[in-house]
């Protein structure tokens, strides 16, 4: 899951869903809820204190990843921090996951999905891989979901 701003709504809903509902079966989840949100600064960075008690209970199934652009962290080439810096650090996990199935949600402004394609076709280049085939078997397989605004 891969939000800006107030783009992480959709995925409140999916966290607490999986793990705040009190729902019997959420203990049958074996997988893994990987969320990187984008926001200027610490005061953004909306629910996460129902995140932070998600991930303390199902530690092994939450993964928490955030981008603060405003708050000092920098990016591998001394810029700020923006979401598409935050998933690149994970890139080869990420990219691994997604060659295993997983599916990548993306919620929030849709400026975001240029730096964010940029991003990944920047890595499948490194990887030696084509861009556009590696996207299009993504969509074709119905493991990306955009909804931006």
């Amino acid at each position: 899951m891969v939000a800006t701003g107030t783009g992480i709504a959709p995925f409140r809903g999916f966290l607490r869903r999986l793990f705040g509902e009190g729902n019997p079966r959420n203990k049958d989840f074996k997988g893994l809820a990987w969320l990187f949100l984008g926001v200027a600064n610490k005061d953004s960075l909306l629910y996460d204190e129902e995140f932070q008690i998600y991930k303390q209970q199902y530690p092994d199934n939450l993964r928490l990843d955030y981008a603060l652009s405003r708050e000092g962290q920098l990016n591998k080439k001394g810029g700020k921090m923006y979401i598409q810096d935050k998933v690149e650090e994970y890139a080869d996990e990420v990219f691994e996951r997604l060659d295993q199935g997983a599916h990548i949600y993306f919620c929030g402004l849709k400026g975001m999905m240029p730096g964010i394609q940029d991003m990944l076709k920047g890595v499948c280049d490194a990887k030696g891989i084509s861009y556009e085939e590696w996207l299009e078997k993504l969509k074709h397989g119905g493991q990306w979901h955009v909804e931006v605004y």
